[in-house]
């Protein structure tokens, strides 16, 4: 399979969908069946999925070629290897308000001696333990994509020395967040956070990795585009629905009044 880590270090362009409102495997069924989608972003920060869910929703994306990550609160070491040992190919640490919660959350994610994490194979990530314990955590140190999120004033002011963290591969830009702390909710375009854009961007090119973000509109990507984004979230499968019910609206008005 073609990964999110691997395209994003060949410099290529990796579009995602969100889900976490309505986790239904059928739904990463049919992103791929419309195609485009290199992967899933499953939601775990502002959705109840369960980790029964997450180990669903891999499944489905592997059976259609899809990668996957999960989002969420890094609270614990726990909530940052259970996705993992779950099936999800990476995971995407929300609220990151500095450099040493980024240090803390590579030190849970990877194996010794590049972190602390504990081992067990016996689970998709080790094969259901059928592969050497060697084998597995070079694999896991090797392969598991960590990205940060880039939402709060103290991560952007600390930006340079998060995208300088080993074992951080990706800066992610949550655009909601970051705008509020910046004082100007929903202003997207706004210069001020145009000019926390241009931050990490000029942030991952120092040390070689790689941003993305949740855009809002096609003017936001193009800039964001302009700028080095390599990752696109366009929605989630709420936005999706949501969408499609309007559109069905809008093709048969007349008949929906009472």
């Amino acid at each position: 399979m073609d990964t999110i880590k691997s395209r994003l270090e060949a410099g290529k362009q990796v579009n995602v969908l969100s889900i976490g409102a309505i986790p239904a495997p059928k739904l990463v069924e049919l992103v791929a069946l419309i195609g485009g989608y290199h992967g899933i972003w499953i939601d775990e920060e502002h959705a109840a999925v369960s980790l029964e869910q997450i180990e669903s929703l891999t499944l489905a994306c592997r059976s259609v070629g899809l990668d996957s990550y999960v989002r969420l609160a890094p609270v614990h070491y726990a909530a940052v290897m259970r996705p993992m040992e779950a099936g999800a190919g990476g995971i995407m640490a929300a609220q990151i308000r500095g450099v040493d919660e980024a240090r803390q959350i590579v030190r849970w994610a990877k194996f010794p001696p590049l972190g602390e994490r504990g081992l067990n194979a016996s689970n998709f990530e080790g094969q259901y333990a059928t592969r050497p314990l060697a084998a597995h955590v070079e694999a896991c140190n090797r392969d598991r994509w960590l990205a940060m999120q880039i939402e709060t004033l103290e991560a952007l002011q600390q930006v340079d020395e998060i995208a300088a963290v080993a074992g951080v591969d990706h800066l992610f830009v949550g655009p909601a967040d970051l705008s509020l702390a910046l004082g100007v909710p929903g202003e997207f375009l706004h210069a001020r956070c145009l000019d926390a854009l241009r931050r990490v961007s000029h942030a991952v090119e120092a040390n070689g990795k790689s941003w993305g973000i949740l855009v809002r509109g096609r003017e936001h990507a193009e800039v964001c585009r302009e700028l080095g984004c390599r990752l696109f979230a366009y929605g989630n499968d709420l936005s999706v629905i949501l969408g499609g019910l309007r559109g069905l609206r809008s093709t048969y008005d007349g008949f929906f009044e009472t």
